[in-house]
C-alpha cells in the first residue's frame, strides 16, 4: 500500500536519523574497553539524532511544534498539530552494544495521535500507522495476535532499574501475572515492545511511568494493527497517567484484571 505524503515526511525523517544512529552505534564498541565509557558518546548521538528529525519535520510542516525528548516543548503557530518525538528509546542498549533501540515519531493533531513510525535503524525494521489506514511493517501489513489466553500468551513488560518507579508494585505485578503466562520478555525499549506487540511477536504489554514519546507511535501502531491501550484504569489517560496496558481485547483485559488483582495484594513482609 502506497504511504501518504505525510507518513512519508515522518519516514524520511526517521530513516535519515537512523543511519547517523547507525554510525554512532558502530562506535559504541571500541568505547566500551575505555576509562571513560561511551556515555557522553551516546548523549552526543541521541541529540544528533533528534536535531535531524526535528530539522526534517520542521521542512516538511514549518508550522507544526514539538515534544522533544531532549529538547522539551517548541510551540508552532499551528497549535493543532504536534510532533511527539523519541530520538533514541532504548539508550541503555545503545549503551552496551546492544542491537534494540528505535526512534519513535508520533503526529498528534487536536489532542489526538494520528499519525506514527518506530524505527530500529540496526535491524532496518520499519513500523508505520496512521489513523483509519492500518499498521505496517516495512511496508506489510501487520495485526496483533490472536491468542486469548493469558496461559498462551508472551507477555512483555518495562522493569524500573535503579531510581525509577515503585519497584514493590512492579514485583507484585510481575508475581500475580508471570505465573498466569506462557512467558515475560523485557527489551528495554518501551517502542519496541509496542511495535512487536503490533506485528503480533507479543501478546501483551504492560509498563509505568512512560513519557508521552516512548508511547505515541506505538499507540496509533496498536491500534491500527487491531489492538487496544488503555491506562491501568482501562481509559485513555495514558499521557496524563504515563502507564500503559495493551494487546488484543482479551488479553487486554486479562492483564487489567491481573493489575488490579495485583494492586490488592499487601507488600511481602520483611
Amino acid at each position: 500500500m502506497p504511504r501518504s505524503a505525510l507518513l512519508n515526511v515522518i519516514v524520511n525523517a526517521a530513516m535519515k536519523a537512523g543511519r547517523s544512529l547507525v554510525r554512532d552505534f558502530n562506535e559504541v564498541e571500541k568505547l566500551q574497553v575505555s576509562l571513560k565509557g561511551p556515555g557522553n558518546f551516546v548523549s552526543a548521538a541521541d541529540k544528533r539524532a533528534e536535531e535531524i528529525i526535528q530539522t526534517e519535520l520542521s521542512k516538511a510542516r514549518p508550522g507544526y511544534g514539538f515534544l522533544l525528548e531532549e529538547g522539551g516543548t517548541v510551540e508552532g503557530s499551528d497549535k493543532t498539530h504536534r510532533w511527539i518525538v523519541d530520538p533514541l528509546d532504548g539508550t541503555t542498549n545503545f549503551l552496551h552494544g546492544i542491537p534494540l533501540f528505535g526512534i519513535s515519531v508520533g503526529l498528534e493533531r487536536n489532542g489526538e495521535v494520528v499519525a506514527g513510525v518506530i524505527y530500529n535503524p540496526v535491524m532496518d525494521e520499519l513500523y508505520t500507522a496512521e489513523k483509519g489506514t492500518g499498521a505496517f511493517l516495512n511496508d506489510a501489513r501487520i495485526r496483533v495476535a490472536a491468542r486469548r489466553d493469558l496461559r498462551d500468551a508472551v507477555i512483555t513488560c518495562g522493569v524500573p532499574h535503579m531510581g525509577r518507579g515503585n519497584h514493590d508494585s512492579f514485583i507484585r505485578e510481575l508475581a500475580h501475572i508471570q505465573v498466569q503466562t506462557s512467558g515475560i520478555r523485557r527489551t528495554g525499549a518501551a517502542s519496541i515492545d509496542m511495535a512487536w506487540l503490533a506485528a503480533g511477536r507479543f501478546d501483551g504489554f504492560w509498563e509505568r511511568n512512560l513519557k508521552p514519546w516512548d508511547m505515541a507511535a506505538g499507540l496509533i501502531l496498536i491500534r491500527e494493527a487491531g489492538g487496544l491501550v488503555s491506562d491501568f484504569d482501562g481509559r485513555q489517560r495514558i499521557f496524563e497517567s504515563g502507564n500503559i496496558v495493551a494487546g488484543n481485547e482479551a488479553v487486554h483485559d486479562a492483564l487489567l484484571r491481573a493489575l488490579k488483582e495485583a494492586a490488592k495484594r499487601t507488600a511481602p513482609a520483611g
